[in-house]
């Protein structure tokens, strides 16, 4: 049986210097990505709105401070900080911010919409 050599190399990355991207007046976000997984940081206002849509990438929120109102499959719940909302993949979802909302998105695989740009429906 011969040996798994890898030659991955591990990144580092700070949100304190990565861009942030102006998707709206309301609505910001910085986002790294790996081979399987995406890790966004995502500001928005209050009363930001990020309208009902669907992916095919399981979403993992975490909300660090604010809250966030979720419609997710047809159900409300409200998420504040310290809390989690899983996402299975292809459920439809939109979140509006109750309070100024620092939020961590995990998703897996990571959002190639996000990667080239195609989001027009966060862009407004």
């Amino acid at each position: 049986m011969s040996e798994i050599s890898t030659h991955a190399v591990a990144e580092l990355h700070s949100f304190n210097t990565l861009p942030m991207e102006q998707m709206s007046a309301t609505i910001a976000r910085q986002f790294v990505f790996g081979e399987g997984a995406m890790l966004a940081r995502i500001v928005l206002e209050q009363g930001a709105v990020v309208p009902e849509h669907s992916h095919h990438n399981e979403q993992i929120s975490y909300i660090v401070e604010g809250a966030l109102r979720f419609r997710v499959g047809g159900e409300e719940k409200v998420v504040r900080a310290g809390e989690v909302l899983i996402i299975p993949p292809h459920v439809p979802h939109s979140a509006e911010a109750l309070e100024r909302t620092v939020d961590l998105d995990i998703f897996t695989p990571p959002r190639q919409d996000w990667i080239t740009g195609d989001d027009a429906y966060l862009r407004r």
